[in-house]
């Protein structure tokens, strides 16, 4: 019988996106990290594609509903799972939030994407506003949904030090359990496996630190996205739309943070919108 092990905290999977996948490769980064990429519907000439970055732990599978809708409106979706997390591996570079928006970069650049639409969910938010304000040339818009400038900016519902110290305990646990032959330790969560993990979730403790004044340099359209029980606090949320020059701030009644399982139409509304004032 195996030892009673601490318990280990892990993402739960979601589904594939149910549309055309026209491209799905791994791009490197300069540290080594390979980046799962992923493309639905077709990239056209003249037509830019909309980028989408996830949240913490997550994958891009996060937006599936979300994407069919884009798909379906005629937009290409290019949508990555970021470094460490789905797809994705690790590389050796620090895991910050301005690595994560330059690796979108990265992986835009071997698709030769110029510009794009960026959708961005909660990290994938933080990232979001990164890339407009430090790479304007290559964002046509944002939308920004349940991101936020500090930590202190999360109402913490999860206990996520108390989830990094599950890893951290597991990790420490398995490296020193001598496990009996019946249990093969290949089908339970590696010490490597547990410690990417609790890395993930230390960040959202650690990080961001946004000037929200230097948010006032974003000049495309901006949508920053709330749910109405978000675990985003309203000064939070209320600053970074107030720091963006004509950003729209829109809350969608009823759900919580989890906006593109919850609301994607709403999700999927905001961004063609982007799109359509872009084009003006």
């Amino acid at each position: 019988m195996m030892p009673t092990p601490p318990q280990a905290y892990r993402a739960k999977p979601l589904a594939l996106p149910a549309t055309s996948l026209s491209y799905a490769q791994r791009t490197e980064t300069p540290d080594g990290a390979q980046l799962a990429t992923f493309v639905y519907g077709e990239l056209a000439s003249g037509q830019a594609p909309v980028l989408v970055l996830h949240g913490n732990g997550g994958t891009h599978f996060t937006f599936a509903a979300v994407i069919e809708r884009l798909v379906a409106a005629g937009l290409a979706v290019v949508a990555l799972d970021a470094r460490s997390q789905g797809q994705s591996t690790r590389g050796t570079a620090p895991l910050t939030y301005e690595q994560m928006a330059e690796d979108a970069l990265i992986a835009l650049d071997a698709l030769g994407v110029t510009s794009a639409h960026v959708l961005g969910h909660s990290d994938g938010g933080i990232e979001a506003l990164l890339l407009a304000r430090d790479h304007p040339d290559r964002v046509l818009s944002i939308v920004a949904g349940g991101a936020n400038l500090t930590p202190d900016g999360v109402i913490d519902e999860w206990d996520t030090a108390g989830s990094v110290r599950m890893n951290r305990d597991w990790a420490t646990w398995i490296e020193a359990t001598e496990l009996p032959d019946a249990i093969d330790p290949t089908l339970l969560p590696s010490a490597r496996e547990a410690l990417l993990d609790a890395e993930l979730l230390q960040l959202m403790l650690d990080e961001p630190h946004i000037d929200a004044a230097s948010l006032s340099s974003i000049t495309c359209p901006a949508c920053v996205l709330v749910g109405e029980h978000d675990c985003i606090t309203r000064e939070e949320t209320e600053a970074i739309a107030s720091a963006i020059p004509g950003a729209r701030l829109v809350t969608v009644p009823g759900v919580g943070h989890s906006l593109p399982r919850q609301a994607p139409d709403s999700v999927a509304l905001q961004v063609l919108t982007n799109a359509l004032i872009a084009q003006r």
